[in-house]
C-alpha cells in the first residue's frame, strides 16, 4: 500500500512538473476570436512582444541606418548607444524557447555582445553570455533581476525580456479609444549629433484606434510597482502604452510605436520605437528603430546565435 502511495506521489509530482514547464505562452498560439479573458489578452500581448509570429526577427544596420538608444537625464545632454539585435524563435527541441543576440556598435557599450537563451521550462532561468571587449573574453552570468536596468535605460530586464504573464494577475478594464500621441524625447538642434540628426516625430498614427485596457498586478512582494495598465490594440494586440503605478501614483510610462510587418498574421508587428520616462527623476529613454532595418524571417544561419559570433565582434 505504501509503495502504491509513493508511486502515485511521484506520478503526481511529474505531472505537475510537466504542467509547470508548459505554462508559458506557446509559439503557435492561435489568433483569437470572440471575447477574450484578461489572461488570454496577456498571452496575446506576450506573443506580439516576443515576435512569435516570426521564425526570427532582427533589427540590423543598413547603410548609415542603425538602431539608436538615447538616454537623457532631466536638464542634461543626451547620450547615445547604437546596436543591432537578432531574435531567433525557430527552436522545436522542447528545451530552447528562443535565443536573443544584442551587439552594441557605439557608445559606452561599444563592442559588447550579449547572448540570451530562454528555455521552454518557465522554472529554468535564462542563461546569459556576454562578450567583454576590454578582456576579450566571454563571461557567463546568472539571470539578472527583473528590475535591473537594460543598458542603463529606463527599461528593465523585466520590461524587455524577463516578465511573463505568470508573474502577474490580470484584470480586463474594458475597451476604449486610444486618443494620444506616443512619447518622444525633445532634443534641441544644438544637442543633436551623428545618430540623432534625423529622429522621427512623436508617433500619432495610433490615435483613434480601439484598445483594450489591461491591468496587471505584480505577484512579487515589495516590488518597485504595484500594478501597471496597458493599452492594447484590439486587432494586433500590440501594447502602445504601459503606465506603472506605486501606492496609487503613476511612476513610469513606456510607449511603443508598433508598425506592420509584411507578414499575414496581424500580430506580426515591427518595432518603430520604444520611449520610456521615469517620472520621479525625469530621466528619459528613446530606442529608435529606423525604417528599413527590421527583418522578419531573415536568412540567418543558426550559428549566428553562438559564442563564435560573440568572439568575432569588433570593438
Amino acid at each position: 500500500m505504501m509503495k502504491k502511495k509513493i508511486v502515485a506521489t511521484i506520478a503526481t509530482a511529474m505531472l505537475a512538473s510537466t504542467m509547470t514547464a508548459m505554462a508559458g505562452v506557446p509559439k503557435d498560439l492561435p489568433y483569437p476570436s470572440g471575447d477574450l479573458t484578461a489572461e488570454q489578452l496577456a498571452d496575446q500581448v506576450y506573443f506580439v512582444n516576443h515576435f512569435y509570429a516570426m521564425k526570427n526577427y532582427a533589427i540590423t544596420k543598413k547603410g548609415k541606418k542603425i538602431t539608436t538608444l538615447i538616454l537623457k537625464g532631466k536638464g542634461e545632454k543626451p547620450t547615445t548607444i547604437t546596436l543591432e539585435r537578432f531574435l531567433n524563435n525557430n527552436y522545436s527541441d522542447g528545451v530552447i524557447q528562443a535565443k536573443d543576440l544584442a551587439i552594441f556598435r557605439s557608445g559606452k557599450l561599444r563592442g559588447t555582445g550579449m547572448l540570451i537563451t530562454d528555455y521552454v521550462d518557465d522554472n529554468k532561468s535564462q542563461s546569459y553570455m556576454i562578450w567583454l571587449p576590454a578582456l576579450r573574453k566571454i563571461r557567463r552570468f546568472a539571470q539578472p533581476a527583473h528590475d535591473d536596468a537594460w543598458g542603463g535605460s529606463d527599461f528593465t530586464f523585466g520590461d524587455v525580456t524577463l516578465r511573463k504573464p505568470m508573474h502577474e494577475t490580470h484584470e480586463l478594464l474594458g475597451k476604449e479609444t486610444f486618443n494620444d500621441c506616443l512619447g518622444a524625447i525633445d532634443i534641441p538642434e544644438n544637442q543633436r549629433g551623428r545618430y540623432t540628426r534625423n529622429l522621427p516625430e512623436a508617433a500619432c498614427q495610433h490615435k483613434g484606434k480601439e484598445v483594450y485596457k489591461l491591468k496587471s498586478t505584480t505577484k512579487f512582494e515589495n516590488w518597485w510597482y504595484d500594478y501597471r495598465i496597458s493599452y492594447v490594440d484590439a486587432k494586433t494586440f500590440a501594447d502602445y502604452r504601459t503606465e506603472y503605478f506605486k501606492d496609487g501614483n503613476k511612476i513610469k510610462v513606456i510607449d511603443r510605436n508598433w508598425v506592420d510587418s509584411p507578414l499575414d498574421d496581424p500580430r506580426a508587428q515591427f518595432w518603430g520605437y520604444w520611449y520610456g520616462k521615469t517620472l520621479a527623476t525625469g530621466h528619459e529613454t528613446w530606442a529608435v528603430i529606423p525604417d528599413g532595418v527590421s527583418v522578419a524571417n531573415g536568412d540567418f544561419k543558426d550559428k549566428l546565435w553562438s559564442e563564435q559570433t560573440l568572439r568575432k565582434i569588433k570593438r
